[in-house]
């Protein structure tokens, strides 16, 4: 497909760039640094910024050929102060704790985020007391080596994490903490009782047990974000029959902690001793708890549905001490034991498990929840895929996460991404500053001032979102929950832009790709961001079609159309790696970092120059009143309902049965 089949070729000329420009220029370096043998670049933040987010477009500099250059001498070998041979770099053990006293349920935040729990102490309330390491303290080259503090950067699950030595030299020293330190039983469990919600532990990491660093940072900036009962409701407008049960988060004890935002508790309430027979869903925010608010809201007015997360059974708050509140500070929603589609349907194709009768009512079942949401709910859902699909115990399929915060922009759709990719670039603090001065021999910055003009570097995205969205910035001022202007109820500044067309469209777009995965047995339309690693990857990536009937293939295609390529067609992760792909689909993992950045920021300026000129196109005919929301002609969510329903009319599928998929979604788990 054309870049520009879409788009009326009078707005070609939009703000253009000369597109072979991008791919004549390359920047030069010096004989020397083509010549040196630079192993693969490495995964990390300055890595992400100059390769896998549009900045690179036009931010790119060598600071993350730099930071991927080897850290020995000149020879290539390590010298005696970084060898693992010296004694100051040994680390005592990484073997597993015969009798741990805490244990490490995952990971967030690029590796430096732990969710650890205390073993020795007995029932504890979801406090999300987690290990923070300094970044400081994760930098030396070898000691990330030996802790697989790569590794750690996109591992998130407990089974993974567990096995790295970041994770294990953790618990090692949370154990000599509590053994020999202050983290007796005893302070383990004022600190639960008495400390603020989202209090930290901070974990300075050396090489010996001796030399790491302990200490509890009180942290007050979440619960000075909570709102009381009485306030949440007025501030949301909610009739007060809506509002469930309020109980003390004192009432609650955790026993895993599933996702950043998600834990698994029980419920010990008087009123209801069964509650306490059953496992319980507890969520919670330990920043931006406006997304806790918008997604209270949601569920609360939404209309009852089979197939979307039910209201919450019982809102929990907690005595804050910062402004002598009580504040809510979670809700709990049931547990699905049997999982997400994402784990689940990978499994059951594996071992020819994954039959059609199953395929069609889960795609009926998403197809009329998505449709509910957008015509009972009245709100938009940005966050399709498979990981926020989970399965009943009798395998129906039920939609959860309604914070409304969206996808990354490679699961998006188009012209959600457009404005996503204006969005990064207008908070980009090193936007505004690449190429004000061009530092001596630094090439890129040259080609950043030949893209920018000097007068619109500062401004220029800002500007332009602005006449997107109307005071967008207001969006991003606080992470607490505050009244919004323009008649905003959510903060997805992309999905804000949107009107009711535009988003219904862009909801297809998202449901076609993961009616493809139902379809194709596979557990993503394409692998995770670099960021991010799971247990499995698809065997190949949407749109290509092995196992789809030829009826659903048309469905899917009139639900993506306008569809682009992405960045990990050409860019991805292998281990802790950056590399190419190759046109045939395989990867090469003897590339450079300096042929992954030229890459990467070639395909982007194309991908925002394709965005610039859509959005100028759209707001033109915008303002002439030409403009229409469903730009690419995708299927309508009642059209995808029928034609689903059809299909299952027109072959026959048959009934499920219930009892031997229950078994099945037992035996996956």
């Amino acid at each position: 497909m054309s870049d520009l089949e879409h788009i009326p070729p009078r707005f070609h000329s939009f703000h253009s760039v000369v597109l072979s420009v991008s791919f004549c220029i390359r920047p030069s370096f010096s004989a020397s640094c083509e010549d040196h043998l630079w192993p693969a670049m490495e995964l990390n933040s300055t890595t992400i910024h100059d390769a896998i987010h549009p900045t690179a477009a036009f931010a790119q500099n060598r600071s993350a050929l730099e930071l991927a250059l080897p850290t020995g001498n000149d020879t290539g070998q390590a010298s005696w102060l970084e060898s693992q041979l010296n004694p100051k770099n040994r680390v005592d053990s990484l073997d597993p704790l015969p009798n741990p006293l805490w244990r490490i349920d995952g990971c967030t935040a690029i590796g430096t985020q732990y969710y650890a729990l205390p073993l020795h102490v007995g029932e504890v309330p979801p406090m999300r007391l987690d290990v923070f390491l300094p970044m400081e303290t994760t930098r030396d080259p070898v000691l990330r080596d030996v802790l697989d503090l790569d590794a750690a950067f996109h591992t998130k699950d407990s089974t993974r994490l567990n096995r790295l030595g970041v994770t294990r030299h953790i618990l090692r020293a949370l154990q000599k903490w509590s053994l020999e330190g202050e983290g007796t039983a005893e302070h383990i469990a004022a600190l639960y009782k008495d400390q603020p919600f989202g209090t930290r532990i901070i974990l300075e990491l050396g090489f010996s047990l001796e030399s790491v660093k302990i200490t509890i940072a009180t942290t007050w900036h979440v619960e000075k974000q909570l709102i009381r009962p009485k306030a949440l409701v007025e501030t949301l407008g909610l009739p007060q029959e809506v509002i469930p049960e309020i109980i003390d988060i004192s009432n609650l004890s955790i026993v895993q902690q599933l996702h950043d935002s998600v834990c698994l508790v029980r419920i010990h309430h008087h009123d209801e001793p069964e509650d306490g027979q059953k496992l319980w869903i507890f969520k919670a925010l330990t920043s931006n708890t406006k997304y806790l608010v918008c997604e209270l809201r949601n569920l609360l007015l939404m209309e009852p549905y089979p197939h979307v997360v039910s209201k919450p059974k019982y809102l929990v708050t907690k005595y804050c001490r910062f402004g002598g509140k009580t504040a809510v500070v979670g809700f709990i929603i049931p547990f699905y034991a049997a999982g997400s589609l994402r784990d689940t349907i990978p499994l059951l194709h594996i071992h020819g498990l994954l039959k059609p009768e199953m395929q069609i009512m889960w795609a009926r079942q998403l197809a009329a929840a998505v449709l509910h949401v957008r015509e009972r709910g009245r709100i938009y859902y940005p966050d399709l895929r498979l990981d926020n699909v989970v399965l009943t115990a009798g395998g129906d399929l039920v939609m959860v996460d309604f914070e409304q915060r969206g996808v990354w922009c490679e699961f998006a759709a188009p012209e959600v991404n457009a404005i996503a990719y204006v969005h990064t670039l207008a908070v980009d603090e090193g936007a505004e500053e690449e190429g004000l001065e061009q530092e001596q021999g630094d090439d890129s910055r040259l080609l950043y001032n030949q893209f920018i003009p000097g007068e619109e570097r500062p401004n220029r995205w800002a500007e332009f979102l602005n006449r997107i969205l109307p005071g967008w910035q207001v969006l991003e001022q606080d992470e607490m929950y505050m009244p919004l202007p323009h008649g905003y109820k959510s903060y997805n500044i992309p999905w804000l832009a949107l009107d009711e067309a535009e988003q219904e469209a862009a909801e297809a777009y998202m449901l076609g790709r993961v009616l493809w995965c139902i379809f194709e047995g596979q557990c993503a339309p394409q692998h995770a961001a670099v960021w991010q690693s799971y247990k499995r990857e698809p065997d190949y990536e949407f749109p290509e079609y092995r196992h789809t009937p030829l009826p659903i293939r048309d469905l899917i295609d009139g639900c993506t159309k306008g569809r682009r390529e992405t960045l990990s067609k050409l860019v991805t992760r292998v281990g802790s790696k950056m590399v190419l792909r190759r046109k045939d689909g395989l990867v090469d993992v003897n590339c450079t970092p300096l042929e992954v950045l030229d890459a990467a920021r070639d395909w982007w300026r194309v991908e925002v120059e394709v965005a610039e000129r859509f959005l100028t196109m759209r707001e033109e005919l915008k303002r002439r009143g030409e403009w229409k929301g469903n730009w690419y002609g995708r299927l309508r969510l009642r059209e995808i309902v029928q034609r689903l329903e059809e299909y299952e009319r027109e072959v026959g599928v048959k009934e499920v049965d219930r009892e031997v998929l229950a078994e099945l979604l037992k035996r996956c788990k």
